[in-house]
């Protein structure tokens, strides 16, 4: 299976100030994503998984190493890489004021689509993402889940080849947690979308990842399938792994020491 995502040695270093010492957010961080698979990033506030998503959608550079995503450089070739992916932050993405079907075109005539095709593909995500009945009333008016749906669906219009959520289901109810659930899903199941999902619910995790991998200060603590993860700790549910795996110390390599 060919890799959507390579990583190797990535360092991005953020300068101090006033006394402040530089802050190390990413320091030597390694992982390959499969294509066509769900990979999952766990890791406290502050762990270096936000930066990872934003060097690998080219809204940083590293300080070093390289990455490359879906067969593109993200220094050297930032807009090829920015053509094959799709990117849905933690903050809505659709503008408020315009509908539902007007916030798909919109972005699929920013990507280059033609009005036709823009058209029917907007039609085609509304019904994919149970939104047709409300395709004509205004974005802001949409609620908390019909908005994350909107977000992603936006996010898929020009059909990328990798997919980024973050924190996707962050302040959802626990139905439009599981709605959301159903539709990462069903895009992963529908074959040759690479999904890149950075999460705090453990839950979520396990339910959706393929392959998973936890980071902490910049670094990777350990990676696997979540049955192995669980093998591995001896536990029972990735709860106990994590907490398996909290506050311990790394070797250079960035396995459990």
């Amino acid at each position: 299976m060919s890799a959507a995502i390579q990583a190797v040695e990535l360092v991005k270093t953020y300068p101090g100030g006033r006394g402040r010492p530089p802050v190390h957010a990413l320091d030597g961080l390694s992982f390959e994503v499969a294509a066509g698979t769900v990979f999952g990033m766990l890791g406290p506030n502050g762990a270096g998984k936000s930066t990872t998503t934003k060097l690998l959608t080219t809204l940083a550079v590293p300080s070093a190493g390289t990455a490359a995503v879906a067969g593109r450089d993200i220094v050297r070739e930032p807009a090829a890489v920015r053509a094959r992916i799709g990117h849905v932050s933690q903050g809505s993405a659709a503008d408020p004021v315009l509908t539902a079907r007007e916030n798909l075109r919109l972005a699929g005539r920013l990507r280059g689509m033609r009005p036709t095709e823009a058209r029917q593909r907007a039609d085609s995500l509304l019904e994919e993402f149970g939104l047709a009945e409300a395709a004509n009333r205004a974005a802001g008016k949409h609620s908390g889940g019909m908005r994350r749906r909107l977000d992603v669906a936006v996010a898929l219009m020009h059909r990328p080849q990798v997919l980024f959520l973050d924190e996707p289901t962050t302040g959802l109810d626990p139905e439009s947690r599981s709605a959301m659930w159903t539709e990462i899903a069903r895009l992963a199941a529908d074959g040759g979308l690479t999904v890149v999902l950075t999460t705090h619910y453990l839950e979520e995790a396990d339910r959706l990842a393929d392959r998973l991998m936890i980071v902490d200060h910049g670094r990777k603590v350990v990676e696997g399938t979540p049955a192995e993860l669980k093998a591995a700790a001896g536990a029972r549910s990735l709860d106990e792994v994590y907490a398996h795996y909290a506050g311990r110390r790394f070797d250079t390599e960035g396995a459990a020491a």
